[in-house]
């Protein structure tokens, strides 16, 4: 499983209409397909998706750390090196999509070469996961539509609602009428990106606290250090940290200062293995953990799936698997599919995905 060359390929799709949230604005999925080669003619692969207004990476910087500082570190190594692997990575600062694209792109290396699906090196536990979808910004009659459309169309009855605007009449508002739209039998959770302080979060919460919420994540900034402790102890529901938990070292300390009470892993940021180690803090400290969506495109979804599928914890609850609904296309020669509010995992060795040759040329701005 001897590494001989490790690709980083920029790619654009756009989507079909824009997502909006607290932090910015999204038009076009501007990814990079990850992948790695080995001696024996395996290719692992993996999808990139940068979020610059957030962690700093845009499509232009992962590309570079990839083929200028990651791929010569790792060419000639094995795929089965995994803890040299990182050391070697982690010596550079930052940069978690490029990390975690790769470190999934060998873990598909690895399943591929033995015959076995990734799910199942990792933990196998059940073979689905439920979707949860995101509804973005917009009127609430939209939201409503959109919510009620999704559910009749692909069978999803959990909904993320982003928030972050104005707490108490637009976030408020919208809220509202989704669960006046769906029902009590719909699972409604709120995302605010960091967009509330500390003070509106907990009178907003409070003015919702008839609406059955089950999750508030990350409504504040994370260096709001004593009123994110302040508000958890006011919030009776749990309290989802994201952004602020990129690295393992940073889930221990919002989870012992009392800044969150929940996680949300990400395998776009973390990969499979430091997700792996971010999950067993979660067991070890008997808090919840979400997987959660870096506005994905099939491929990450796919790698969602096949990590959240494996574990009993990060299988309790549904998954942000959807947002490559809102893309025009994708890359995947079998695409992902959402059948009565589930995605299946994939019986294939390794991730159980193909890259579809003709839609890459499209697609790809490094032609």
């Amino acid at each position: 499983m001897k590494i001989t060359q490790v690709e980083a390929i920029p790619f654009a799709i756009p989507y079909r209409k824009p997502l909006r949230f607290a932090s910015g604005e999204v038009n076009t999925a501007d990814h990079v397909l990850v992948r790695v080669h080995t001696e024996d003619g395996v290719v692992g692969v993996a999808e990139a998706p940068p979020r610059p207004y957030t962690y700093g990476e845009t499509q232009e910087s992962i590309v570079a750390v990839i083929r200028k500082i990651f791929a010569p570190e790792l060419v000639g190594m094995s795929a089965l090196e995994r803890e040299a692997i990182h050391a070697r990575l982690h010596r550079t600062v930052g940069n978690p999509a490029a990390k975690a694209a790769i470190d999934m792109a060998l873990w598909d290396v690895i399943g591929k070469s033995l015959q076995v699906p990734v799910t199942q090196l990792l933990g196998g536990y059940t073979d689905r996961m439920r979707v949860s979808h995101m509804v973005g910004f917009a009127s609430p009659a939209h939201m409503v539509a959109e919510a009620q459309r999704v559910r009749s169309e692909y069978g999803i009855t959990t909904f993320k609602v982003k928030v972050g605007r104005r707490p108490y009449t637009l976030d408020v508002e919208a809220c509202r009428a989704l669960r006046e739209g769906l029902g009590e039998d719909v699972e409604l959770y709120i995302d605010g990106n960091r967009g509330w302080t500390p003070s509106e979060s907990a009178r907003a919460l409070d003015e919702m606290s008839d609406l059955g919420l089950t999750l508030a994540e990350e409504l504040c900034p994370a260096d709001d250090v004593l009123g994110r402790r302040w508000l958890v102890q006011q919030c009776k529901i749990p309290f989802v940290a994201d952004e602020s938990v990129a690295r393992p070292g940073e889930v221990t300390r919002e989870l012992l200062s009392g800044a969150a009470n929940a996680i949300s892993i990400k395998t776009a940021r973390t990969g499979f293995t430091t997700s792996q180690r971010v999950l067993a803090q979660c067991e070890g400290l008997g808090v919840e953990a979400v997987i959660g969506n870096q506005i994905d495109g099939q491929i990450g979804t796919m790698c969602s799936v096949v990590f959240g599928a494996a574990f009993r914890l990060t299988s309790q609850r549904a998954g942000e698997l959807s947002n490559f609904l809102d893309m025009s296309d994708d890359l995947l020669t079998d695409p992902v599919r959402i059948v009565d509010g589930t995605v299946a995992v994939r019986s294939q060795p390794g991730l159980g995905i193909e890259i579809d040759p003709e839609k890459l040329a499209r697609y790809r701005q490094d032609n």
